[in-house]
């Protein structure tokens, strides 16, 4: 097998989401040669290929408790018109714009088409390089440091680092979904939240509908007449199969068309709606957690606990959709209180050269529930690429690296720790 270098960096980050774009932006800015490998031709994740929208809460107490990158990437979606505040919501199209201009002018280079295959490791515990593919055939790129931001911990797994699936009895996972928005809507005619719900239940009852869940998800859009929904629920799949994966696209798009034909046939809103898009990939809210020096647990969750090394904060609670079918647990931390993820959950065990910056961070299944978001994924992967960039300057492990440096610098560039 014939593998070609594409060259040494002092970052590599695989994965463009919203954890991977934030991590190659900080650690570009301080002062990495970075690159960033996307399997899409664009970056977001699930922001733009997984269509999840909206933002969810980044403000505890009426005040905003994550900024730095995302309250850039904010600023520029607005001038776009591709931001509703009110809702947090964003246009997935200037997501995609945004994100890429600011990873080029941050000096970030992009590698995009390119799968992740598998690591080559060093006997001392470090990564030495990653494999690649792509129409280029395989290719490889060496680091110092290497940015996890896989979303399924790809890079964790192969280097050996020990990990943990599911929940605790039974190993399954939260259900995935197909998010999809439909245009045409007569917004003047919009039934609320509790009709869609009160019909959703009288269709389910009669065999109209088929879907796991308990009620309908609807958000507003950037875009006149354009709603979307998160309600599709596929259950007893797990996101590192490709042929559960394969069975959760085909079963999310049945789904998405009986939601759609139901909406139509019942509601005056919708009679002139159509299906404008779907996610490019199936939602997939939880598959493996990479194990770190510290795991966040669904007590810190609850008891909003702070941390001596926190790099970020969050105030969503903890939820999670029925692995079974119906039903969804919400527990929330004090309110007006905000939690705090410390750098040790994005530093994995057993691998030297390695940092987490997705939602498969260090943490139990109900703690991963509530940090699981994107504007904490993007708080995370900003602490774990100037993590990086500071490992690289200072010629030090990531375990090692002083974490009040790192808060500092984090301080520096606007994050709100």
């Amino acid at each position: 097998m014939l593998v070609r270098s594409v060259g040494s960096y002092d970052v590599a980050v695989i994965g463009g989401g919203p954890g991977g774009f934030a991590a190659a932006v900080a650690a570009a800015r301080n002062g990495a040669k970075t690159m960033l490998v996307e399997r899409y031709g664009f970056l977001g994740g699930m922001a733009t290929a997984g269509l999840v929208n909206p933002f969810m809460t980044f403000h505890a107490g009426g005040k905003q408790i994550i900024a730095g990158i995302l309250q850039e990437l904010i600023e520029n979606l607005k001038e776009m018109h591709g931001y509703l505040e009110k809702y947090r919501a964003f246009d997935p199209e200037a997501m995609k714009i945004i994100m890429e201009k600011m990873a080029l002018e941050s000096g970030v280079e992009l590698l995009y088409h390119t799968l992740f295959i598998d690591t080559i490791v060093r006997r001392d515990g470090a990564i030495n390089s990653a494999i690649l593919f792509g129409k280029s055939g395989f290719l490889s790129v060496e680091a110092k440091v290497f940015v996890d931001a896989t979303g399924d911990g790809d890079v964790a797994i192969s280097a050996g680092a020990p990990y943990e699936k599911g929940r605790p009895e039974d190993g399954l996972m939260q259900p995935m979904t197909l998010n999809f928005d439909i245009a045409g809507v007569d917004m003047d005619k919009l039934p609320s939240a509790d009709e869609l719900n009160k019909e959703f239940l009288k269709a389910k009852k009669r065999g109209e509908i088929n879907c796991p869940r308990e009620n309908v998800m609807m958000f507003f859009t950037t875009s006149p007449g354009v709603v979307h929904f998160n309600t599709t629920r596929i259950i007893n799949v797990d996101g590192t199969n490709v042929f559960d994966l394969t069975k959760a696209e085909i079963e999310g798009r049945r789904q998405m068309l009986e939601i759609f034909t139901w909406l139509k046939k019942t509601f005056p809103a919708f009679r002139n709606a159509y299906i404008v898009r779907s996610g490019t990939q199936v939602g997939v809210r939880e598959t493996r957690r990479i194990i770190g020096e510290y795991v966040l647990t669904a007590e810190d969750i609850l008891s909003a606990r702070k941390f001596p090394d926190a790099i970020c904060r969050g105030s969503y609670p903890i939820d999670i959709h029925n692995p079974k079918g119906e039903g969804t647990v919400l527990k929330y931390p004090p309110p007006g209180d905000y939690y705090e993820i410390p750098y040790r959950c994005l530093v994995p065990l057993r691998v030297e050269n390695l940092l987490i910056a997705s939602r498969c961070i260090s943490a139990t299944h109900e703690a991963h529930s509530a940090i699981r978001i994107m504007p904490i994924v993007m708080g995370i992967g900003q602490a774990a690429g100037t993590a990086a960039a500071l490992c690289v300057q200072h010629s030090v492990k990531p375990r090692l690296l002083d974490a009040s440096l790192l808060r500092e610098r984090l301080r520096s560039q606007g994050a709100i720790i």
